[in-house]
């Protein structure tokens, strides 16, 4: 497909995902760009994925241990899915935090792959409080933020505390977040002074409190990215202003959602790949493993 195109395609579809907007009116946008209901159909599969495409590491695993676990968090009852290499050894611990789309079989891929490099992974259901991720990705996205900023902030501590004094955990902990998750991650460096490592996929910037972070900070920044490209040179300003550890890659070419293999519009597999490869490093340099 002609970039141009792709990228107008695209444009459109991250504004649905990334806004209220209904479905209908996204169907209705995509069909005016396509020039007809037919094409914008067959567009469908390429910006959404199917719903079939197969993991990475595969949910039976016999390598890994899995569970989904209800903890206290701040009392709102929390729910994560726990996976974790077979064995009884310790190991350092890294909270997994998902898209808009809640804790989907994708995110729980990413644990999967996570707990193969050696960490125990650990990704919340941030909508477990309100009755967990429902299947319908538009309700998913509007329930999600219909959680205030707040609660989401303790739970998501209250999960890095979680995995801290989990049983199979060294008690060092780390964490990576994708989109939306990109975002928290930042924000759980600001607020959790006891984290260690915090991994940002095209999440956007805190928008205050970058002074109180401990946390080494890795930032993956896809350069088709308009929002995080504008804001990765005031963010990398303030991280070194404040003497913060962190390191930034942009990635030529990719857009955002670049490390997400179930949705091939967006899916660059160089990329995804080498930040794979640089924030598994990231880690195991800063927790150990």
């Amino acid at each position: 497909m002609n970039d141009e195109f792709g990228d107008k395609y695209i444009d459109i579809y991250d504004h649905y995902v990334h806004s209220p907007e209904p479905r209908r009116v996204f169907l209705k946008k995509l069909a005016k760009a396509a020039g007809g209901t037919v094409a914008a159909a067959a567009l469908l599969p390429w910006l959404e994925g199917t719903g079939a495409e197969a993991a990475m590491v595969a949910p039976g695993d016999g390598r890994l241990t899995t569970a989904m676990v209800s903890f206290a968090g701040t009392g709102q009852g929390m729910k994560a899915y726990v996976v974790r290499p077979k064995g009884s050894a310790k190991l350092p611990a890294v909270v997994v935090i998902h898209e808009n789309r809640g804790l989907t079989p994708h995110i729980r891929d990413v644990a999967r792959r996570m707990a193969l490099e050696g960490f125990l992974a650990v990704a919340p259901d941030m909508m477990a409080p309100i009755g967990g991720t429902p299947n319908d990705r538009d309700k998913a996205r509007d329930q999600l933020y219909d959680i205030p900023g707040a609660d989401v902030m303790k739970n998501l501590v209250g999960t890095a505390a979680f995995a801290r004094t989990h049983e199979y955990s060294t008690g060092k902990v780390g964490c990576v977040g994708f989109c939306w998750g990109g975002a928290q991650a930042l924000k759980l460096a600001v607020n959790d002074p006891s984290l260690q490592a915090a991994v940002s996929y095209y999440g956007s910037r805190p928008k205050k409190g970058i002074e109180k972070i401990n946390a080494a900070i890795l930032l993956h920044v896809p350069e088709k990215d308009k929002k995080r490209m504008k804001q990765l040179g005031p963010l990398t300003k303030d991280l070194k202003k404040y003497g913060k550890s962190y390191e930034s890659h942009v990635y030529p070419g990719a857009r955002h959602a670049f490390n997400n293999d179930a949705r091939p519009a967006r899916y660059d597999e160089a990329a995804a790949k080498l930040a794979w490869k640089r924030t598994v490093a990231h880690l195991k340099k800063t927790l150990g493993g």
